[in-house]
């Protein structure tokens, strides 16, 4: 079996009041009964027993997702003084999969995206993890795009290379930063292009290859802390490496570089539910368009299209529609839908006010 590595970094602004610095976007129960990386956990376990999936969170969250995922062993809480985006990340993930397993095949997953078909969600990594075990390629999952998005970057398909059960096998020829609507709406129209939905398989070893040809500077550090794993010194020795760390994404330190990259378009129903607007579409939603966490706290007056989060209090709806309202102890949110990208800027506010309490 290969292991699963899920990252989960992320400070989770857009879902304020619900996230906070101490509570970003995965640790919360927005999408269903369970929290976002609990669901990530379980989408995983029928093809990774618990002992093989590694967690790299930050200090701040480390005790929470403990207490979230009893069944994952503590030692596999891996934890990063700083966050220095994916490729650091990544990078300490292999290092301890190649320490644990030698070579073997890892899947690194984001921990916040929700995924609807799971079984095929588990065929199509399961077959990406048999292509990545035969040699050295850098393997990605592809979305194929519901429409012109311009939040996800795009992975443009070559020529097939093979075929695993249902899913064909393609070379990668690009890979294309978000792009304007123009750009995505040409990306659409031409085809075989697909969201690059971060999520890679690859042998422990060929990744660290990778990193070691593209990001020589990250890679030193690698070396560094490889040597100081599971002895006293590890703390302080991957302290003072990412100290040194540059903040760089896998995709533009290594995946924008690497020859032998390769994509498996995927249909399952995905989303990187990043905002409080695109929680609303994947929201099980009742006649007049509402979707509602519990329904027992809301009273309907001819209210249509709305999103409403509210545990503890009854929230009344009069006459309006197309409004976001997320009540919290502490602060309540009410934004038109199709703003809440700009939630962001009620939390920056909040930091230039200092208001610390609320963030």
């Amino acid at each position: 079996t290969m292991y699963a590595v899920i990252m989960a970094g992320g400070k989770g602004s857009r879902f304020w009041p619900r996230s906070r610095n101490r509570l970003p976007k995965h640790l919360l129960d927005i999408c269903s009964e369970k929290t976002i990386i609990q669901e990530t956990v379980a989408r995983m376990l029928p093809l990774t027993p618990p002992e093989k999936i590694l967690i790299v969170t930050g200090a701040a969250h480390a005790r929470e997702l403990i207490a979230q995922l009893p069944e994952i062993p503590e030692e596999n809480i891996l934890i990063e003084p700083v966050g220095r985006n994916t490729a650091p990340c990544i990078g300490l993930a292999a290092l301890v999969v190649r320490r644990r397993a030698g070579d073997d095949v890892m899947a690194v997953l984001p921990s916040d995206h929700r995924i609807g078909d799971e079984a095929t969600f588990r065929r199509v990594l399961a077959a990406a993890a048999e292509v990545a075990a035969q040699g050295g390629h850098l393997v990605t999952i592809g979305i194929r795009p519901a429409g012109p998005e311009t939040g996800f970057g795009y992975i443009e398909r070559g020529q097939p290379v093979a075929r695993k059960g249902e899913e064909e096998i393609f070379r990668v020829t690009s890979l294309r930063e978000k792009p304007d609507a123009a750009t995505a709406r040409a990306f659409i129209a031409q085809g075989g292009f697909y969201w690059n939905s971060g999520m890679f398989i690859w042998r422990a070893t060929t990744i660290l290859n990778e990193l070691a040809s593209s990001l020589p500077d990250i890679y030193a550090g690698l070396r560094e802390i490889d040597v100081a794993l599971d002895t006293p010194a590890e703390a302080e020795v991957i302290a003072a490496a990412y100290g040194r760390f540059r903040s760089i994404s896998i995709d533009y330190g290594v995946m924008e570089k690497a020859r032998d990259v390769l994509i498996i378009p995927a249909d399952f129903d995905w989303s990187d539910v990043g905002s409080w607007d695109a929680l609303w579409e994947v929201s099980e939603k009742d006649g007049a368009g509402i979707a509602a966490r519990t329904p027992g706290n809301l009273i309907n007056v001819s209210a249509r299209d709305c999103l409403v989060h509210s545990p503890r209090k009854l929230v009344a709806l009069v006459g309006v529609e197309d409004l976001i309202v997320v009540e919290t102890d502490d602060a309540l949110l009410v934004c038109r839908r199709g703003s809440s990208q700009d939630v962001r800027k009620a939390v920056e506010a909040l930091e230039t006010e200092k208001r610390h309490e609320y963030l």
